[in-house]
Formats: structure tokens, C-alpha cells, sequence
């Protein structure tokens, strides 16, 4: 009789700081997938708010290691680095799986072997894990990459080996991080959608997204600009006008005024100065387009 082909390890890593109130809420995600082949790591980095007796209770069905760390980044780096699945995620503390999906991602790996990275639909969520609004998530474009961040972290898997050829994650990043994975690695490997909601993403005035909407814009036009040459004219709206109005982003398209336009373009003639008419020719389309 022919062996059975073995179904490979996936390795999910959690980086985790004082986020103990929806931790648990995290680790029942993943141990209750229904996939059989999954090593779990949780990086703590260093919490005082009853993380660690919360990870005790679950020793023998996952890892962790409690130490200080330079970052979200530096912590999944860290925890890649001591774990060894075929297929590789990392979830953050205060997200999700939703049933089904880690067996979901395997498929779609099986069906794509040319794949680096396989992603699903997800669902922004609430405080209390009451689900938002769906998640802006698109079928893989290259082009519209570096105009829109279209894939969910929390809901994408990707090969080992794409992940470590590309380096990693830039540990010098606190937010942007995963947008400029998604760009280097479409660089290098096909990039597959799959029509199916894998994951949650949860908003609260904790995360780095709603508390330091500035900061986080900042560096993604800085990201922007170091892969393209190029920033185009909705990132920099979006940052001007969250400067101007104070206007929270992480699920609201930015308002259309006079004030916020007439302060981005020059914005983004700053960052775009060498392509004068590429960036006038930007502004009259998104004008036209919208500003989603």
C-alpha cells in the first residue's frame, strides 16, 4: 500500500503584550481549529497583567516564552526563528481564526503549489468581538498594492520558505510591518486569494492603528516611498487629513474637503517632487475614483 502523503505542520506564532483580556479569546481561535497539525508559540513580552498564569493554564497544548522584545516584529522573527511548520502565520493577541480556517489555508496551498502566500476575507470586529464591517479585501493585484494595503494580516499563511527569502519581518517597523511584507514577497511569489472568511481583526483604542493613526500613516508613505519612488495621492489625503480633522481611519474612508485637499497636495509634493505630472495626474483620478 502507498503511504499516505503527510499533512504538513503549520506554525502559528502570537507576539503578545498586557493584552490579557482577549488573549484567551486568541488561543481558543487556533486550538480549536480543526486542522490536526499545528505548533503554537505565544511571545509574550513581558506582561504584568496576568498573561502568563493565563498561558499556564494551557501549558502542553502550546509554547510560550516570556521576555522582553524590541517590538511586534523583532517578537514573530524571534518566534519564527524557534519553530519549524511548512506554513507559517502569526496571529496578534487581540485577533482571531475563525473555524476552519487553518484547513482552508492548507488547501488552497495544496491547490496552489506555486504559492508563497495564501490570504482570506476577514471581519474588522468590535471591543466586545460584535463583528463591524468586512474587511476591504481584494482578489491579488500587483498594481493595486501600493495604492491600496487589500490583504488582512490576521488572515494570511504563508510558506516558511517564502518568508524567511525575504527576510522576514523589518524589525525597525511598528506598523506598517506587515504591508511591507505583502510588498516584498508579491515581489517574488504569487500571491493567492481565497473566497472564504478566515479571520477577525479586532478595533479597540489600544491598538496602535486607532491610538497612533498618525505615527502609523507616517510610516506607511515612508514604506511607500522606499519600494516605489512613489506615494500615491489617496495615502497622502489620508494622512493629511487625519492631521487637519483628526479623522480616525482604520475603518472610515477620509472626508472630501476643500482644506484636507489643498494641504495634501502639497504634502505629496514633497514626497513626490521627482514625478511632477505623475502626481498631477493622480490627484485629478482620485478625484475623479474616489477616495476608498
Amino acid at each position: 500500500m502507498p503511504e499516505a502523503k503527510q499533512e504538513p505542520l503549520v506554525s502559528i506564532v502570537t507576539p503578545s503584550l498586557n493584552m490579557g483580556r482577549f488573549l484567551e479569546e486568541t488561543l481558543r481561535s487556533v486550538l480549536d481549529q480543526d486542522y490536526p497539525h499545528v505548533e503554537y508559540l505565544v511571545m509574550d513580552g513581558g506582561s504584568t497583567d496576568g498573561t502568563l498564569e493565563l498561558l499556564q493554564q494551557y501549558e502542553g497544548r502550546l509554547r510560550y516564552i516570556s521576555q522582553p522584545d524590541r517590538g511586534q516584529a523583532d517578537a514573530v522573527n524571534r518566534g519564527f526563528s524557534v519553530t519549524s511548520g511548512a506554513i507559517f502565520a502569526f496571529l496578534n493577541a487581540d485577533d482571531t481564526y475563525l473555524p476552519g480556517a487553518i484547513s482552508a489555508a492548507v488547501q488552497a496551498f495544496a491547490e496552489h503549489p506555486e504559492a508563497g502566500v495564501v490570504y482570506g476575507d476577514a471581519w474588522y470586529v468590535a471591543e466586545n468581538g460584535s463583528r463591524m464591517a468586512p474587511y476591504p479585501v481584494e482578489a491579488f493585484e500587483a498594481a493595486n498594492l501600493a495604492r491600496r494595503c487589500f490583504i488582512c494580516q490576521p488572515a494570511a499563511f504563508f510558506r516558511r520558505q517564502a518568508f524567511a527569502a525575504v527576510g522576514s519581518l523589518d524589525a525597525n517597523l511598528r506598523f506598517a510591518l506587515d504591508y511591507d511584507l505583502w510588498i516584498r514577497m508579491a515581489r517574488r511569489y504569487p500571491m493567492v486569494k481565497i473566497d472564504r472568511d478566515l479571520a477577525t481583526s479586532r478595533i479597540h483604542g489600544s491598538t496602535k492603528t486607532m491610538g497612533e493613526t498618525g505615527p502609523a500613516m507616517r510610516e506607511t508613505l515612508s514604506v511607500l516611498e522606499r519600494h516605489f519612488g512613489y506615494v500615491p495621492y489617496n495615502w497622502v489625503y489620508g494622512y493629511g487629513h487625519h492631521c487637519l480633522t483628526g479623522q480616525p481611519l482604520a475603518i472610515e474612508t477620509p472626508r472630501a474637503t476643500l482644506s484636507s485637499a489643498c494641504y495634501s497636495v502639497a504634502l505629496g509634493a514633497r514626497y513626490n517632487w521627482r514625478h511632477p505630472l505623475r502626481y498631477c495626474r493622480d490627484i485629478l483620478a482620485t478625484a475623479k475614483k474616489g477616495l476608498a
